[in-house]
């Protein structure tokens, strides 16, 4: 999974990510964009801050699953620093959906991926003579 801001110059580094682990196969489960927007907290305000769905572009540019959009918001940072992530601390919350969507979207993903596991284990052959 490559995790992005809106911001053009981490969508640079994304880009790069992205082509590394393409030269090497590594599978990418889609792309997750982080502080895509801040929401105010007094009066629900939506500012995209950092530009706005750079993440979004680049997944359609490299015909990726574009797998969700996190908000830059202050509930995020106590409730982790608190101890409870949002999806436990407020697991009905709108940001825990988000979280949780995501979620589901990568566990479908690599649900669906080829079980092969030929790399993994050596050749064994047997015959009469052994």
């Amino acid at each position: 999974m490559i995790v992005t801001t809106p911001k053009d110059i981490a969508l640079l580094d994304a880009k790069k990510g992205i082509n590394m682990f393409q030269k090497v196969n590594v599978p990418i489960l889609g792309i997750v964009e982080n502080m895509a927007m801040h929401v105010c907290s007094n009066c629900g305000h939506v500012e995209h801050i950092f530009g706005e769905e750079g993440g979004k572009r680049l997944a359609e540019k490299y015909h990726m699953d574009y797998l969700g959009a996190l908000p830059l918001s202050m509930a995020i940072r106590q409730q982790a620093d608190s101890g409870k992530p949002t999806v436990v601390a407020d697991p009905d919350g709108d940001v825990a959906k988000i979280y949780k969507s995501i979620a589901r979207s990568v566990a479908v993903k690599i649900a669906q991926q080829a079980k092969d596991f030929s790399s993994k284990f050596p050749t064994i052959t047997v015959s009469k003579n052994t």
